[in-house]
């Protein structure tokens, strides 16, 4: 359903918060300042026609005095009224991405499939940049244009009496050449935020994998893709701003027009009242009311561009925010795991509501608590779409998965994944020492505590041997770590959470055989009662499970052990044999 703007506006208003009384205050500064500068023009002109009446020194010092006051009135309203508008603007900016941070951290992975990570950094910068600019304009711009606008308007009429009509010739056609420039330039600016997603995701993609594209000799294939993205952004907003471009020579045309008019209509009312209609303070005072009036026009017409842009940011920050989280929090939580018993009741599962065929079938499979069970298959059958359902990243679409008993449905979300060890098949680290990075398992953990898991990942071989061992900084991603240390610091964070199921979704692919068998054997000797479920692409990581799944096609093929699959199962046979004369042809 298309977003409805009033609506829109609310949910973007309650990023304001505490910073409501700095957003108030500054247009109402604005109308101090406002006034005072439409007061100076006739202070000005009361001046000039004392001079010229030959007035004495006493009334110049007087009229010059309260000149000097309201310049320094309206200078304290605009500093104030910018001051407070850039405090409310940054405050406002910051609470919104607040907002769409924290409700990304609460989003299930089908809502994070709906929207691309790249999309995503967008709304939380250019977007985010683009509201808190129109914001700013809107409290203070917005206000101070219109004022002018009015205010100029009706001194204009009282000063200058019939010369005010030569503003109702300019005003109407400097309006109609400032709307048809908005409504020209709008649609581009509208097409190319979407296409600021793609340059980020060309930036994000090249940044995260430079290390492949330097290996594979690609970086004239990413400059010329990054070059494509960034042409598009430059395309459309070059149309959009040579349109804009127009704003500036239709304000000229405007402004001397203006003072054409009020010069030659000024003259003839000189010379037929003979001096006594209007005199030279009454002209300087109409030139300055008309060149307020046609500034306040051109604001107005800067305000409907700026805003126009920042309702596509609007809209496209507001999706996020309205976004319903597809995994809700049962009534009645339950808030204790008994043990890590799993089972898969008749489970169908589909990525969307639009898509044509399950990514799983019929999945029928149990576990006992404590037991490994080893998964295999080729690419793409579903193993790991089968071990995201246990800890509840996705909900199934039929069937139901139960942990202990209980459906995982039925368990806070908190109290099953800290009872559900995840090591995905992409491991990430984040920058900060390593046992600032183990930590994330367990905040609490010892020193002794961290050393014991590394043991059973051996991680500890490696760690030992930096120069400041645990306290060692890990780069952003742990670009500093080979993939196989990586893998098995993420394993040891893994294991301090003490888990009652541990979930190793390919995650010694980089590690070498011998240090395989030593994870498993310390699985076996220092976790006996936690359930152990490992996705490999190597037999020899899960021949000695107590129980092996076969994939194929989102089902499962068989189920049984190393010896029971290799005597019965073709895809097991095919993947064994395929191995071990792979390992011969090598020896």
């Amino acid at each position: 359903m298309k977003q409805k703007e009033p609506g829109m506006v609310r949910k973007l208003a309650g990023s304001v918060r505490e910073y409501k009384k700095q957003a108030i205050l500054t247009p109402i500064l604005m109308m101090g300042e406002v006034s005072c500068e439409c007061i100076i023009p006739m202070i000005t002109k009361n001046l000039i026609n004392s001079i010229q009446d030959g007035c004495t020194m006493s009334d110049i010092v007087k009229d010059g005095v309260l000149l000097v006051l309201m310049a320094f009135v309206s200078l304290a309203f605009g500093v104030l009224a910018g001051k407070l508008c850039a405090t409310a603007a940054s405050g406002f900016a910051k609470n919104l991405r607040h907002d769409l941070f924290y409700k990304i951290q609460d989003f299930s992975f089908s809502n994070i499939d709906k929207f691309s990570t790249s999309s995503l950094v967008t709304r939380l910068t250019t977007d985010v940049n683009n509201v808190q600019i129109a914001f700013m304009m809107i409290i203070r711009t917005a206000v101070r244009a219109p004022l002018m606008l009015i205010f100029a308007s009706v001194m204009a009429t009282v000063v200058g009496k019939k010369l005010a009509f030569v503003f109702v010739a300019v005003i109407p056609f400097l309006a109609f050449c400032l709307g048809l420039i908005v409504y020209k330039a709008m649609p581009r600016f509208r097409a190319v935020f979407k296409k600021y997603d793609a340059v980020n995701a060309s930036v994000q993609e090249n940044v995260k994998g430079i290390r492949v594209v330097k290996s594979f000799v690609r970086e004239d294939y990413e400059k010329k893709k990054f070059g494509a993205a960034s042409e598009d952004v430059r395309r459309d907003f070059t149309a959009a701003e040579r349109i804009v471009a127009f704003n500036a020579p239709v304000m000229q045309i405007a402004m001397y027009a203006s003072m054409l008019l009020i010069s030659f209509f000024a003259a003839k009312l000189v010379v037929s009242s003979g001096g006594t209609y209007l005199n030279v303070g009454t002209l300087s005072s109409m030139i300055t009311y008309s060149m307020q009036l046609l500034m306040s026009l051109m604001m107005l017409s800067m305000i409907f561009v700026m805003v126009t842009m920042a309702v596509a940011s609007a809209k496209r920050i507001t999706e996020v925010l309205d976004e319903v989280n597809t995994l809700t929090e049962p009534e009645n939580p339950v808030t204790e795991v008994p043990d890590g018993r799993v089972d898969f009741n008749h489970v169908n599962f589909k990525y969307s509501k639009k898509a044509e065929r399950d990514a799983l079938s019929d999945i029928d499979l149990h576990i006992a608590s404590g037991q490994t069970v080893g998964v295999i298959g080729g690419t793409g059958v579903g193993k790991t779409t089968l071990i995201q359902l246990i800890s509840r990243l996705y909900d199934v679409t039929d069937g139901s998965v139960t942990v202990g008993g209980i459906d995982v449905r039925d368990y806070s979300l908190k109290v099953l994944r800290d009872q559900v060890a995840v090591v995905l098949q992409k491991n990430v680290l984040f920058s900060g020492t390593i046992k600032e990075n183990l930590r994330w398992g367990n905040a609490e953990a010892t020193d002794e505590e961290l050393q014991a898991a590394c043991r059973a990942a051996c991680a500890d071989e490696f760690i030992e041997t930096f120069p400041d061992k645990y306290d060692t900084y890990i780069e952003q991603g742990g670009a500093n770590v080979s993939g196989g240390q990586k893998q098995r610091l993420c394993i040891a964070r893994a294991l301090l959470k003490k888990p009652k199921i541990l979930i190793l979704d390919d995650s010694t692919s980089a590690v070498d055989t011998r240090t395989d068998a030593k994870i498993r054997k310390a699985f076996r000797e220092v976790i006996p009662g936690t359930t152990k479920i490992i996705i490999a692409q190597r037999i020899s990581s899960v021949q000695d499970a107590d129980m092996i799944v076969v994939m194929d096609d989102g089902r499962i093929d068989a189920v049984g052990t190393h010896d029971a699959l290799l005597a019965s199962n073709k895809i097991y046979q095919e993947v064994y044999y395929s191995q071990n004369k792979a390992g011969d042809d090598n020896g």
